[in-house]
């Protein structure tokens, strides 16, 4: 699962906006030069799956809106790809 989500380059990016407060793919899109919405959208398909985000639809007719927010699961996720992102950063500061 983790190889899954972080080989990706858009997958960190798009949970460190989300946890910014970040929610509608819109402004996901704006955050992310050179990232497309097929992109994006298979990533939240990816997240989605292994219960890291949470996706709201609101209205019933288009267009409609659509959410996404960290679960308790995706914020406890990011919270170890940060302290694995200090642990590779102080690796490279020690030259190893």
């Amino acid at each position: 699962m983790v190889e899954s989500i972080v080989g990706c380059k858009w997958s960190v990016r798009l949970l460190q906006l989300c946890a910014e407060g970040a929610s509608r793919p819109s402004a996901f899109l704006r955050a992310c030069p050179g990232l497309s919405a097929k992109v994006m959208n298979e990533r939240w398909r990816k997240m989605l799956r292994y219960g890291i985000v949470k996706r709201t639809v609101f209205g019933e007719k288009p267009p409609v809106e659509v959410e996404y927010v960290l679960t308790p699961f995706g914020r406890r996720f990011l919270r170890i790809l940060d302290e694995v992102r200090r642990l590779q950063k102080a690796v490279d500061e020690q030259n190893f």
